[in-house]
């Protein structure tokens, strides 16, 4: 204890500039320990990361081993001018995983960094060199929103992380959805009307509802396609009508990460949400982008 207070005391002045962490790929809060990793556990500050080997691959695990970044980055140059064809292969996979997973994320680490984060808790994520504040709030992951182009919005305060593609949704202090980013008429009114809140609301709870009860085969639905599908449900709600077939998904759609399971879907349902908003109060069709159209 006091070597990690003295360890913590040298470490705070580099606050303002920035720590090093060496991530290790065997979980989401295996870090190789170093004097900057001693002011998190000294104040009781969980640290995660979500770049983890997909156990489906049994090669890149071979490869990866419980190894950190640097470590690995260094077993791939020596693989690489190695005269034995088994290093080198292994050394190759080993090079081919830090390029397929560039984004310092994957879907397998996003599924245990989901499992392994505490519902209300506070704590740190580390990617791509940066570090930032993380909840979890109704089993989903949100990240605080730092970016100083967001200043002036107050409706956003949370970015949700459910993908590796940076495909995310902007939330409030509430974690109701954010549509309006300093456009639109709800931009210049401040805070939307209760009753559109509440609707905002009810979409999103059907369109994660929407996303949970779908069968395998339609995981791969194009945002429109899963618009579509959710005013499908709000109008055999509101007016009690029979159920309309889904459309089926897209043959050009490409099936999810196959390592995937039990998690979320590489896109959130509610997309094209402030669309739906658009037809809804204008009561007119949208065409679809192709030639054909579909009646609502």
């Amino acid at each position: 204890y006091p070597q990690n207070v003295d360890d913590a005391m040298t470490v705070l002045p580099k606050l303002a500039t920035g720590l090093d962490v060496n991530v290790r790929f065997t979980g989401v809060s295996d870090f190789e320990y170093t004097p900057e990793c001693s002011i998190f556990d000294l104040l009781g500050i969980p640290l995660y990361h979500g770049w983890l080997v997909d156990p489906q691959s049994p090669e890149a695990v071979s490869a990866v081993g419980k190894l950190s970044y640097n470590q690995l980055v260094e077993k791939i140059i020596t693989c690489k001018h190695s005269s034995d064809t088994n290093l080198v292969t292994e050394g190759l996979i080993a090079e081919q995983f830090l390029e397929t997973t560039a984004a310092q994320l994957t879907y397998h680490g996003l599924c245990e960094l989901t499992a392994a984060a505490k519902e209300g808790e506070l704590g740190v994520f580390f990617r791509n060199n940066h570090f930032s504040t993380m909840t979890k709030h109704k089993s989903h992951l949100y990240l605080l929103v730092t970016d100083q182009g967001f200043l002036q919005e107050e409706q956003v305060v949370w970015e949700s992380l459910h993908n590796v593609d940076g495909d995310s949704c902007f939330c409030d202090s509430d974690f109701h959805l954010s549509h309006s980013l300093g456009k639109g008429p709800g931009a210049e009114g401040g805070s939307a009307s209760p009753e559109k809140q509440r609707q905002v609301d009810q979409d999103y709870l059907i369109a994660l509802s929407l996303q949970q009860q779908q069968p395998q085969g339609t995981l791969g639905l194009s945002d429109l396609e899963l618009a579509q599908q959710l005013q499908q449900e709000e109008y055999q709600q509101q007016q009690g009508a029979q159920p309309v077939p889904a459309r089926a998904p897209s043959p050009q759609v490409s099936p999810l990460y196959p390592g995937l399971s039990g998690c979320y879907s590489s896109r959130f349902p509610w997309g094209e949400e402030p669309h739906l908003d658009a037809r809804r109060e204008s009561g007119r069709r949208r065409p679809k982008p192709e030639s054909d159209c579909v009646l609502l």
